[in-house]
């Protein structure tokens, strides 16, 4: 699996840990880190598109994405048609995103979250799988709200 991960300046400390973690417990996955490549001052919108983007064209099947509270990141990936991007704040927010949502994008909170708490949650994520049934019809209507159409 490619998974592509960006954070900003507030989430990449987290996204170190982030990107260790998974080189270690998912090592057959691959990993496109999309930036930002130290502390400096930078623009969230800008890396939570070059996610959503990677996610929406196919570059990648999932995505994480980590800035302060996560809220920024979320709002940005989810203006990418094709991007079901979902903050999470546990391991049950995580596998109820996959399950219920289909989300193809992770968003955590380097200030809200330990890292423990993250970690747990990142892999509750990559782990769960949508669960179709009834829920297939309400991320048809997000892939139609994508397309302007209700």
């Amino acid at each position: 699996m490619r998974i592509a991960l960006a954070s900003d300046h507030a989430g990449f400390a987290l996204k170190r840990i982030v990107v260790d973690h998974l080189r270690q417990s998912r090592s057959s996955d691959e990993l496109l880190d999309l930036g930002p490549d130290s502390e400096a001052r930078v623009d969230y919108p800008d890396h939570a598109a070059a996610v959503a983007l990677a996610v929406a064209d196919g570059r990648a099947e999932l995505g994480v994405l980590i800035c302060g509270s996560g809220i920024g990141m979320s709002i940005a990936a989810n203006k990418v048609a094709g991007a079901r991007a979902a903050l999470v704040h546990d391991d049950f927010t995580a596998r109820m995103a996959r399950a219920h949502n289909d989300a193809n994008i992770v968003c955590l909170g380097s200030r809200v979250l330990g890292e423990s708490v993250a970690l747990s949650a990142l892999d509750a994520f990559l782990s769960g799988r949508f669960e179709g049934g009834r829920h297939a019809d309400r991320v048809l209507k997000l892939t139609l709200l994508d397309r302007g159409r209700t």
